[in-house]
């Protein structure tokens, strides 16, 4: 079902496209005076060569979907009360949507289920090894299974009942060591030899993107913006463990979850309050003047990514030095407004699900001339990677 925000928003989008140019100043004055009439002759014409002539707009799952004679785009649009375009993006390329869909949860539960099958298989390899040598290998593998689970997946954001049962796993491995003194020894050097090598790699390779830094810190250390409770790092540090890594501006950028005293992340029913981040209060982390506050997108449903401006609901803080920034916030919750000055520990918002974001947590990274920097916290010594857990 389709909000009716969204609805005005599809309709005041269409008038606009299909509209005269010169029409454009009286349907989008806010958007003609923020990004230009030149601009914007340069945006549709893009858009025109993905799609043809525009012939309407559509509210679909993705997002609003700009049709043509020849292909469709993608766009997010917001209307005010007189139904003038207030905001407007239109996503780059055509509009080509999956034909497979299947839930964020579904896809984490079917991950989950075939890396614990190629676990058992690691694990039951154990128990058949035909010689110490291939025995030792085997355990070497399952070493490495749990050494790329712990530290790639994040288990902490599981059930504990679930890691737990995990990670007692990793004891029936060496259990059967037992079968030892009746095996030759032998016969899977080769084996042996690829099996350390595999090992050594995943934790060297773990232990540099957990040690990660690009050498170019925030000017003073922030005060986490979160309070009472306890924090999972979702995403964070080198490569292979934060997917913030292709956008420059975004290179040192931490996801943070909330997560309860058993490690679940849900705290039960449905939607963002779901989540136990959902509604956390958020604090200011620096002194600063706000250059940047947005209050007005909706919370994504969990899973479903609906176009629209990546940050959604959002807090910039200028330091001086650096800009700040906090994303995904909840609507209705921004305290502050561009231009205000704000104070260490000051309210600034909670943390919803809007935005680029596939389930509720807060984003934040400091930037310095579209360069993103190491965050550092006052209290959190040590580096700030996928997986760490704080608690506050």
């Amino acid at each position: 079902m389709h909000s009716p925000a969204q609805t005005d928003g599809a309709r005041a989008l269409e008038r606009f496209l299909l509209a005269d140019p010169e029409q454009w100043p009286v349907l989008a004055p806010r958007v003609v005076a923020a990004v230009g009439h030149q601009r914007l002759h340069e945006i549709i014409a893009a858009t025109q060569r993905h799609v043809g002539d525009i012939t309407g707009v559509t509210d679909g799952r993705d997002g609003l979907v700009i049709g043509g004679t020849t292909g469709r785009a993608l766009a997010y649009a917001r209307a005010d009360a007189d139904g003038h375009l207030v905001h407007l993006r239109i996503a780059p390329g055509p509009y080509r949507p999956a034909r497979l869909r299947m839930p964020a949860a579904g896809r984490g539960t079917v991950a989950w289920l075939v890396w614990c099958l190629l676990l058992a298989v690691r694990v039951a390899a154990c128990w058949n090894a035909v010689s110490v040598t291939a025995w030792c290998a085997d355990v070497l593998v399952v070493g490495a299974s749990y050494v790329v689970l712990e530290g790639f997946f994040a288990p902490a954001r599981l059930p504990r009942w679930l890691r737990r049962s995990m990670e007692a796993g990793a004891l029936v491995a060496p259990a059967s060591a037992w079968r030892l003194p009746g095996l030759p020894v032998g016969g899977a050097e080769v084996e042996l030899v690829a099996a350390f090598a595999l090992l050594a790699g995943c934790v060297g390779y773990l232990v540099r993107a957990r040690r990660h830094l690009w050498g170019v810190p925030v000017s003073v250390p922030l005060r986490f913006p979160l309070r009472d409770g306890t924090w999972l790092i979702a995403q964070g540090g080198g490569r292979g463990l934060n997917h913030h890594l292709p956008q420059p501006e975004q290179r040192g950028a931490i996801d943070v979850i909330g997560i309860g005293t058993r490690g679940a992340r849900l705290k039960g029913g449905t939607g963002p309050d779901a989540y136990r981040i959902h509604g956390a209060k958020l604090y200011a982390p620096c002194d600063g003047l706000v250059v940047s506050a947005e209050d007005g997108y909706t919370d994504q449903t969990p899973g479903v990514i609906r176009y629209e401006p990546p940050y959604g609901n959002h807090v910039f803080i200028d330091t001086g030095s650096e800009i700040v920034k906090l994303a995904h916030l909840r609507p209705g919750s921004v305290t502050v407004s561009a231009g205000e000055r704000v104070h260490t520990g000051q309210l600034l918002g909670e943390v919803g699900n809007s935005g680029n974001t596939s389930e509720p947590h807060l984003h934040i990274h400091a930037e310095r001339e579209g360069v993103g920097l190491d965050l550092r916290f006052t209290g959190i010594p040590g580096t700030l990677h996928r997986g760490r857990t704080l608690r506050t």
